[in-house]
């Protein structure tokens, strides 16, 4: 609906009923209709004299009266004609296509030379500070409207829409002018005086709960979703009360406050079953709980125990799919929130789903979710600039850039790693917030294409730029493999980083999935030490996690160690017992530096056994991957992208030179 005739800038806010004396209505009409006087009791002859007079006089200043009301009438009803005209003219040039955004500002301009009553006027500096806010880079100006009509509308009495409409816009320009400090006192000076408007109440808590959540301060925007959720109990509304329970769960999850989480969660999923409402609604409560439920397992690395909630998530956004939007209103205001549009729910729901497949090594799952989500994306970008959208299409990008490096793809994986420069360049918040991901997923790439030295400073950036503890474990875990394949190099760091990933005394995380790499990498550790059987006992505690969970690629990565290591050891058939698995995991996936491992330990066990045939047959296969991996590394390294791997400092760069042509080995992959 256009922000200029919705219902609270609707003509009734604009019709000054004219309220005169009952008496003189009901004389004016009796006149009007030659009625005679209402009877009198018996007067003398003087008396009668004088009434007639004073009924004369009262007669003539009815009279007046009638006259002035009717002016006062017709003035007010020549001044609504004259507001409406310009209102229509501006709504008019607003929609047009395209927008006349000049125009539109110049009719609600041209409402304040004619003096218009407060009403009016506080309305008038809303509706320009709100153009000009959304549609213009004329802040200065937006700000000078909107603080009046914050202003005036103080003053008068049951205005509340353009009150705390005026709050809402004038503090989210604050903050986008990074004045947060100013925000915070007029969102809660609004919040204090909205306690009888319960939609504007739960809507200006909700703002400053998100405003901390921007500002890190968790702790204070709990509070505040948690004075929501009470708010939201006395003023009956049972739907908004889960809304500002589930956002507080979503903040301790991110605070890793499990053991808050999960009574928190446990009551959400009572209310939401219970609530009788809005089918869309209700529906929308449900994925919102389950959401957190999937991430909080996924955080976990529990892949396998996810599953049951993943699929209800599924199914839930199938429902929603299926229902139509309800054009009836709640009766209670406090209801009138939605948590996300039912197009961005779906996006979320493929994005979860990404998630689950590339920690399970569904690696072609991933791929397909992806697309359909980026499909989706763009569609909604068009007619959408929500900031989650983009923040959703970084955090696809991310997962399915991790997915090209693993399936050999890297040229590719670094074309979308300069996409989420781009991405980032645009929005300095998205940047602060995937900065320590951007240079993880470069460490990644250059490890895959053999830069160890680059992969190491963009590790050590990343660690720099994150205090996520389970990010700041999987980029140690990531380092640390980097150390152990440069030799004797960074013993000393990397015995200290070891130390820290130590998965049998007090992991620094309870990722499941990161406790069991963290094993691998001690079996590796191990193995190029020559401990063997060390190593062996690592491994086979990292078959065991990964087993328990479906973490089908570090389920691969191990049992193709574990055939080398007992390769090495002479065990040969304990080694193809290992290798043979590995190869038929590693190609399901697919994985292809497993592949190429494998097919190359496939080829020596079968020479060492005899097996002239299946040697072939290997040799041919591991000469197949290694001419794919070396084609896509040269592609990759003379890509001017490849430029990315040596930017550790500041925002990234904008431009990219193109290569000489590739300066790495691809001996480390064969």
């Amino acid at each position: 609906m256009s922000p200029f005739l919705r219902p609270s800038w609707s003509r009734r806010h604009f019709k000054h009923k004219l309220h005169t004396p009952g008496c003189f209505v009901q004389q004016l009409s009796r006149e009007r209709r030659g009625a005679p006087a209402p009877p009198h009791a018996p007067v003398s002859a003087s008396l009668w004299r004088r009434l007639v007079v004073v009924e004369a006089k009262m007669a003539a200043q009815a009279a007046a009266a009638a006259q002035a009301a009717a002016a006062q009438a017709a003035q007010a009803e020549a001044a609504e004609s004259w507001y409406l005209a310009l209102l229509g003219f501006a709504e008019h040039f607003r929609t047009s296509s395209p927008p006349k955004i000049r125009l539109c500002v110049h009719c609600l301009q041209a409402v304040f030379p004619f003096k218009p009553p407060q009403r009016i006027e506080a309305r008038t500096h809303l509706q320009l500070g709100s153009v000009l806010y959304h549609h213009t880079k004329n802040s200065e100006q937006a700000r000078s409207h909107l603080e009046k009509a914050w202003l005036i509308s103080q003053q008068i009495t049951q205005f509340e829409d353009v009150k705390f409409e005026a709050a809402s816009l004038l503090s989210e320009l604050y903050c986008q002018e990074n004045s947060v400090d100013a925000a915070k006192p007029l969102l809660r000076k609004a919040i204090q005086i909205s306690q009888q408007t319960p939609y504007w109440h739960c809507r200006l808590l909700f703002q400053l709960a998100q405003l901390h959540t921007l500002e890190k301060d968790l702790v204070s925007a709990c509070d505040l979703l948690g004075v929501g959720a009470e708010y939201a109990r006395v003023v009956g509304s049972e739907y908004t009360r889960a809304l500002f329970l589930l956002s507080k769960g979503m903040l301790l999850l991110m605070e890793r406050k499990l053991q808050e989480v999960h009574p928190l969660l446990t009551l959400c999923g009572q209310i939401v079953e219970n609530w009788q409402g809005n089918p869309i609604q209700k529906e929308s409560l449900r994925v919102f709980f389950l959401v957190l439920q999937v991430t909080h397992y996924l955080d976990a690395g529990q892949v396998k125990s996810v599953k049951p909630c993943l699929k209800q998530l599924q199914q839930c956004i199938q429902t929603i799919s299926t229902l139509h939007d309800d054009e009836i209103l709640p009766s209670n205001p406090a209801d009138l929130f939605h948590w996300l549009p039912k197009e961005h729910m779906c996006v979320l729901v493929y994005l979860v789903t990404v998630m689950h497949s590339m920690q399970a090594g569904y690696l072609e799952k991933a791929q397909k979710y992806t697309d359909k989500a980026l499909m989706q994306l763009e569609k909604l970008k068009m007619l959408d600039c929500s900031p989650i959208l983009s923040s959703f299409q970084v955090i696809l990008l991310e997962h399915i850039i991790m997915c090209r490096l693993v399936t050999g793809h890297k040229a590719t994986a670094l074309q979308e790693i300069s996409q989420v420069c781009q991405l980032c360049q645009q929005s300095p918040r998205l940047f602060s917030n995937h900065a320590a991901q951007l240079h993880t997923l470069l460490g990644l790439y250059c490890v895959s294409v053999n830069c160890m030295d680059n992969a190491e400073a963009q590790f050590t950036t990343a660690l720099r730029l994150t205090n996520h503890q389970e990010l700041w474990a999987f980029i140690v875990t990531n380092l640390a493999s980097v150390y152990i394949r440069e030799g004797n190099r960074h013993q000393e760091v990397l015995y200290s980083l070891l130390e820290r990933i130590n998965p049998d005394h007090s992991f620094p995380v309870s990722s499941h999935c990161l406790r069991a790499a963290a094993f691998y990498v001690r079996g590796l550790f191990s193995f190029f030490q020559g401990r063997y059987n060390e190593a062996k006992r690592f491994l086979r505690e990292t078959l065991k996690m990964s087993n328990a969970e479906d973490l089908n690629r570090l389920t691969a990565c191990s049992l193709v160690l574990l055939g080398h290591i007992f390769y090495v050891l002479g065990n040969h058939r304990e080694s193809n017992n290992m290798v043979v698995p590995a190869m038929q995991l590693a190609s399901k996936i697919p994985d292809m530096s497993v592949q190429l491992w494998s097919s190359a330990l496939l080829r020596d066990l079968n020479k060492a056994c005899g097996n002239a045939m299946d040697a072939h047959e290997a040799a041919q296969m591991h000469q197949n991957f290694s001419q794919q991996l070396l084609q896509d590394h040269i592609e990759a390294c003379s890509l001017p992208e490849h430029n990315l791997i040596t930017w550790t400092d500041g925002p990234p760069p904008v431009q990219f030179q193109a290569q000489n042509g590739p300066n790495t080995s691809l001996a480390s992959l064969l």
